[in-house]
């Protein structure tokens, strides 16, 4: 079972990622109850988190950060989400944006991707993304201007923007041969850039994922770091798939697992019967079948060939995962029987938490149509 243990000093005394996470679990789980409550950013943890030396962790050792890779940033996303599901969520767009970036240069020596590492690690500033709001088609106007392209644009699901520095995204331009899109970074203390109040949901309430207004913000030639064909598959996808989607889905993992954690605890308080016993073999069935198929997705990234087959791979997983471990959260809430429905307790969060899992691209349908598409042997190009 997972327990969290108290706040220790952050240097030396946890050199592995998920011991860090362990660190601040318990002042984590302390604070997750009134964020979520209260729709609250989890601003307090991330103020941790930086301090912790995990903000860098997945920037390459000479570029100046912790050098992690993909199963130990993984492991780290998971344990905080034991803690607080949030935090995790949130802060798994972060590292997902720090570790493409990171798999470039390590893997293609990427010049361009150098000034952004170096910033991540020596100022320790926080990456947003929009990806999950734009992916393939993106979203937003790009007006093309003297010397760069003026945005006009409203990004939804930006995960941390109460807190974040720059803000991973993109916008599409009208050009003779069709439209384009162009990614940027773009910095959030633009005067042209506002966080609204929007994030009240079912659940992840403290992850601030609020939309961003961006309103005439002039981003320089120089700055724009990609240009693509609106809805076809770039490799840079394949990269982005490859490697962001075992992060996210990994704090899924860890919300699934803190249930059974919980419903156990509760469960044992009481006389089981068969009912209750069955009940939690199922749960623990679905919570292996979460664990197995997170632990391909790791394997597949590891292997490190972004391309169709791979991304496939890794959507099918990213099924997997949200399906069983939605599943297991629900038996969870049975296994514990009527105490679940407090929430004192902690399931019912965790349970709305949990649902988050189904909103991220390529949705179901979408998955099933590319995985459908690659056993036939028929075009993948188009937007999914």
């Amino acid at each position: 079972m997972t327990t969290a243990t108290g706040t220790l000093p952050f240097s030396k005394v946890h050199p592995e990622l998920a011991g860090i996470a362990r660190s601040l679990g318990s002042v984590f789980a302390g604070r997750a109850a009134a964020a979520d409550e209260g729709d609250t950013f989890v601003a307090d943890n991330y103020r941790d988190l930086r301090h912790s030396g995990l903000v860098e962790a997945g920037v390459p050792a000479d570029l100046g950060g912790g050098g992690a890779d993909i199963a130990e940033l993984c492991a780290m996303i998971k344990e905080l989400a034991h803690h607080c599901g949030s935090t995790a969520l949130a802060f798994s767009m972060h590292t997902h944006q720090v570790a493409i970036p990171a798999w470039r240069w390590t893997h293609q020596k990427a010049q361009p991707v150098v000034p952004l590492l170096k910033r991540v690690a020596a100022e320790r500033i926080i990456l947003l993304s929009s990806g999950g709001s734009d992916w393939i088609r993106g979203s937003g106007k790009a007006e093309k201007v003297d010397g760069g392209y003026r945005i006009t644009a409203r990004k939804i699901f930006t995960s941390g923007s109460p807190i974040g520095d720059l803000l991973m995204t993109g916008a599409v331009v009208d050009e003779p041969d069709g439209p384009k899109v162009i990614h940027f970074g773009l910095p959030m203390k633009s005067p042209h850039v506002k966080v609204l109040d929007t994030w009240k949901t079912m659940g992840m309430r403290g992850t601030g994922s609020h939309d961003v207004m961006v309103d005439g913000h002039v981003v320089p030639e120089e700055a724009v770091a990609l240009k693509r064909n609106q809805g076809e598959w770039h490799m840079l996808f394949h990269i982005i798939s490859m490697i962001a989607f075992p992060l996210i889905y990994s704090a899924y993992l860890g919300v699934a697992e803190s249930a059974r954690n919980i419903a156990i605890d509760l469960a044992k308080k009481r006389e089981p019967d068969a009912h209750v016993i069955s009940l939690a073999g199922q749960m623990e069935t679905e919570l292996r079948a979460a664990q197995y198929a997170l632990g391909n997705m790791i394997a597949v990234a590891e292997r490190g060939d972004p391309s169709p087959v791979t991304t496939n791979e890794i959507m099918i997983g990213r099924s997997l995962v949200a399906r069983h471990a939605i599943a297991a959260t629900e038996l969870a809430m049975e296994t514990a029987g009527g105490a679940a429905f407090y929430r004192d307790n902690g399931l019912e969060r965790r349970f709305r938490d949990v649902q988050g899992a189904r909103y991220h691209p390529m949705r179901v349908g979408a998955q099933q149509e590319f995985s459908g598409r690659t056993a036939l042997g028929l075009d993948i190009s188009t937007t999914f």
